[in-house]
């Protein structure tokens, strides 16, 4: 028995939904964002029907099934029974996605991990209680060669930051609904606001596999910046990081 275009599509739709969902879940043990996980079958449905539709009669072969529904007086109670389901299903649908969760989150999550008192960085052993922007001096010694540093850390951002944590620093660049959780909003006065700029450069440079092992686990999408930019880029950008939002970083001993 030849099965019907309709539903070989169907079952190519759904082998491909639940092959996403045994690759990601499964074999890779890591939760695929649902925007994504949407993006991705938007371009294999366009794709699918494309292939069985590619010539006249794999079109009407395909839609037979739906032109008969509608148009065949013998399958009025079929036709009334999908008209009701239908759309009543699609409203489940809605209401499930949309209905607020009072359940307790699965895992609570710190913002702002403690940092560990020494970090390898770099190839060497840093102490991050003693560890300063070695350009802040600049801020006072000599204002003009700190705005060109402020500036090339803006250069170091925009071509490497500004997908995920936004041309504004306000955690919504175009990269951040496919994140979970998503990026920082810098301009919050409850983020760098809050830190020193040991932990600044800590953070950036050991990115999310560099956050404490005691404490996992730890979501985080943040790359080893180390592997990608130079010691003095990371401390360039967090020059920048500052000096966009307006805010000064906390110094060792002041509350």
């Amino acid at each position: 028995m030849r099965i019907p275009k309709l539903l070989q599509a169907v079952l190519v739709l759904a082998g491909v939904y639940f092959g996403f969902i045994v690759v990601f879940d499964v074999i890779l043990d890591a939760v695929i964002p649902s925007s994504l996980l949407v993006m991705y079958m938007f371009f294999v449905t366009a794709g699918v029907f494309m292939v069985f539709t590619y010539d006249e009669e794999g079109t009407r072969e395909l839609v037979a099934p739906i032109k008969a529904l509608v148009e065949d007086p013998s399958k009025r109670v079929w036709r009334n029974i999908v008209f009701v389901i239908v759309p009543l299903a699609a409203g489940a649908g809605t209401y499930v996605q949309m209905q607020p969760s009072f359940e307790a989150p699965l895992e609570l999550r710190t913002i702002h991990p403690a940092p560990p008192s020494t970090a390898k960085i770099y190839g060497k052993r840093v102490n991050l209680l003693k560890l300063e922007n070695p350009f802040r001096k600049l801020e006072k010694e000599d204002p003009e060669q700190f705005r060109e540093l402020v500036e090339e850390g803006a250069a170091v951002y925009i071509e490497n930051c500004q997908y995920c944590h936004g041309d504004k620093l306000d955690g919504n660049g175009p990269y951040a609904a496919g994140l979970n959780p998503t990026p920082l909003n810098f301009q919050d006065v409850g983020t760098i606001a809050q830190l020193q700029e040991s932990y600044l450069f800590w953070r950036i440079a050991t990115g999310g596999p560099g956050l404490p092992k005691e404490a996992a686990p730890w979501i985080s999408s943040m790359p080893v910046w180390q592997n990608f930019l130079k010691e003095d880029e990371i401390w360039k950008t967090i020059l920048f990081l500052y000096d966009y939002t307006g805010h000064s970083p906390r110094s060792w001993g002041h509350e």
